[in-house]
């Protein structure tokens, strides 16, 4: 199972980070290139413990749908989603925040197995792996720039 872990220090209030982490509408806005958006279960707001939401984007090309679930909650410490139908064979990721002396620390730990056999584990190692590092770069560094500025208000408002 592929793992993917990445660490981002955020200069914002641990509270404000973890809801923005959470917000169906700034993963959306982190989300522009794939025209990810929410067409089922939680479409917009804060999503929370027991609630899914599901996701139709365009990967590859193609465009596909995904459910995912939160199964673990305790604001503003950890949440976690994981995936309930879609591409995947099984995803989990772990959302943490530990607070810092001028901040957050926000840790994601995505672990994943692609569907397709062997042919899922040659893709990982081919593509997948870092283009799915690369989409959770891309919206931890907007979930930065929003908590770090007073962009944040626009969403948590």
């Amino acid at each position: 199972m592929p793992k993917i872990e990445l660490q981002t220090e955020i200069k914002a209030n641990r509270e404000v980070v973890f809801d923005l982490s959470r917000s169906i509408d700034l993963h959306v806005i982190s989300t522009e290139q794939t025209n990810e958006k929410a067409i089922a279960g939680k479409t917009s707001g804060l999503i929370g413990m027991n609630e899914s939401v599901t996701w139709r984007a365009k990967h590859f090309g193609i465009y596909q749908h995904l459910t995912s679930k939160i199964t673990k909650f305790d604001r503003p410490r950890y949440f976690v989603d994981e995936m309930v139908k879609g591409a995947f064979k099984e995803f989990k990721h772990t959302h943490l925040f530990t607070e810092l002396n001028d901040g957050t620390l926000m840790t994601d730990v995505f672990e994943y197995t692609s569907p397709f056999g062997i042919l899922g584990k040659l893709a990982d190692n081919l593509f997948l792996k870092k283009y799915m590092t690369e989409l959770l770069t891309e919206r931890n560094r907007i979930v930065k720039d929003f908590a770090e500025s007073e962009k944040w208000k626009e969403i948590l408002s």
